[in-house]
């Protein structure tokens, strides 16, 4: 695996467990009365997604490796460019059932990158 993707999944993986962290032991109550923690959120999902996209163009064999990676990179781009019309459901929803198996996939990744 080429250095470049090795970077990518870092930076996925601090994002995507910086996320987990933010939001631990909270409820979607908490999490949308948070201007704070939303903003964060937010942002480390756009650093998620522009990774993936990057280690897309990169090396597209490894970013296929990691499940609904095209879906991944098109919620980065609604956050991002349509951030006027984010539904905080949509990304508490991502954050309880989605994010957990991208952890695990980048995790796996990256564990057969040494």
């Amino acid at each position: 695996m080429r250095l470049e993707a090795r970077k990518y999944l870092f930076d996925i993986q601090q994002a995507a467990d910086s996320i987990a962290a933010f939001c631990a032991g909270k409820n979607f109550e908490q999490y949308r009365a948070d201007e704070i923690l939303r903003a964060a959120v937010e942002r480390k999902f756009g650093i998620v997604g522009e990774a993936l996209a990057r280690l897309a163009k990169d090396d597209p064999e490894v970013a296929a490796r990691i499940p609904e990676h095209t879906r991944i990179i098109a919620f980065r781009n609604i956050i991002v460019h349509g951030y006027a019309s984010v539904d905080d459901r949509i990304v508490w929803g991502v954050i309880e059932a989605d994010l957990p198996a991208l952890r695990a996939a980048v995790r796996e990744l990256s564990g057969k990158t040494g």
